[in-house]
């Protein structure tokens, strides 16, 4: 199946003319499973594999739309996961009070967009496939930033899973248009940063 790379129908920001994400590369322990799970369950077309030079192992590529990819590198020798480290943990982050919090430079967990009127569906579709999942989480601005109910306030509904290595996923559907009135903190400064500069 071949995915489509038509420039002229996305949006470029910024200084350097960026259109969105060309992939995300991660890590998984077995590519047949990696495949089964996201062109399997997901759904997302396997587009582009590649054997890595002297047994360095895999490199495989699914489109997840508008050009998109995300690609998975399997390593014969990759480190096992440190889940609460690199990644949400797995086996806490169904509970309500699971910390969320991962060390620096690690990657929490991707967001894949979804219409808004879909995500009650996509939902039940990860349940009757055999994918745990929390509720629809309605993110807001209120204190705790999540709402019982959906309301005007809210900006996006998120549905939260992991797959097979414990890589957290979510659907995410924004329900508004965002504006200058969601940009309203000041960012916080490190007390001890170390910077890390390009030679």
């Amino acid at each position: 199946m071949a995915t489509s790379f038509d420039e002229q129908t996305r949006t470029k920001v910024g200084r350097f003319n960026v259109s969105g994400i060309n992939h995300l590369a991660l890590v998984c322990r077995d590519m047949q499973r990696t495949v089964d799970f996201y062109e399997g369950v997901m759904g997302f077309p396997l587009v582009k594999t590649i054997e890595l030079p002297n047994g360095g192992g895999q490199h495989f590529f699914f489109d997840i739309g508008n050009g998109d990819c995300l690609a998975f590198f399997n390593f014969p020798d990759a480190p096992d996961a440190v889940p609460g480290i690199a990644s949400p943990d797995p086996q806490t982050f169904f509970d309500p009070s699971a910390e969320l919090t991962t060390a620096v430079a690690s990657m929490n967990h991707v967001a894949f967009n979804v219409d808004a009127d879909e995500i009650e569906e996509m939902r039940e579709r990860l349940i009757a496939a055999g994918v745990r999942c929390t509720p629809i989480l309605n993110h807001d601005d209120s204190p705790r930033g999540i709402a019982r109910d959906n309301h005007e306030g809210v900006f996006v509904r998120s549905v939260y899973f992991y797959d097979p290595d414990g890589i957290m996923l979510e659907f995410a559907a924004w329900t508004r248009s965002l504006d200058a009135n969601d940009v309203r903190h000041e960012p916080d400064a490190a007390t001890s940063a170390v910077a890390v500069l390009a030679d």
